[in-house]
């Protein structure tokens, strides 16, 4: 039984502008490419686990990636990738069923965390956040999503995982999450009213 919702944030509530940006910056054939060598970066690895500053980020991305930047332009566009919460989004996520905890596990950063648009509006809305810079661990990993399951206290199947990245669902099934890849508010919606779980 569904005791937890997690929500991921960029792609299923927040909507991010920034990976088709990046495809054509690192010449990249597709969104599924793009996403394995980001999610695979050292450089990435390291910032959205909190183990160095943005300006280090920066600088290590655009060497790492062979980009025709300067680091403080790369930074300065990566700055403006998350571009809001998609509408309707805070009205799911407030219509999810009393007893069903909600809560959000997102690779993020602190640059994005505290500046993004929005930022406000979903400190708000998830006062119960795993967020990779602060844990110092990162999807697809498994101990990001065994360390998820220990904080939550219950059954890996009782908590139900939406992710836009097919990359992030496996890892979360991995260690048993009842974990689905959806894509914006609309399929997000349709699945938790599915498991009768919206008020």
């Amino acid at each position: 039984m569904t005791s937890h919702v997690i929500f991921d944030l960029g792609g299923v509530l927040v909507e991010l502008g920034g990976m088709g940006e990046f495809q054509s910056l690192i010449r990249a054939e597709s969104t599924d490419d793009v996403w394995q060598r980001w999610l695979s970066s050292p450089a990435v690895r390291s910032f959205e686990r909190g183990r160095c500053t943005s300006v280090e980020f920066a600088e290590s991305a655009v060497h790492e990636f062979g980009l025709e930047l300067t680091p403080e332009a790369f930074l300065g566009r990566f700055r403006d990738w998350p571009r809001g919460l998609m509408a309707d989004a805070e009205a799911l996520v407030r219509s999810v069923r009393d007893g069903v905890e909600v809560a959000c596990f997102s690779n993020t950063n602190a640059l994005h965390w505290e500046q993004q648009i929005d930022a406000e509006r979903l400190h708000e809305l998830f006062p119960r956040r795993f967020l990779s810079h602060e844990m110092g661990k990162i999807k697809p990993d498994r101990e990001a999503f065994e360390h998820l399951v220990e904080e939550l206290g219950c059954p890996a199947l009782d908590v139900l995982f939406l992710d836009d990245n097919e990359i992030n669902v496996n890892g979360a099934r991995s260690v048993g999450l009842d974990a689905h890849h959806v894509a914006g508010v609309a399929p997000a919606r349709a699945l938790l009213a599915a498991r009768g779980l919206l008020s």
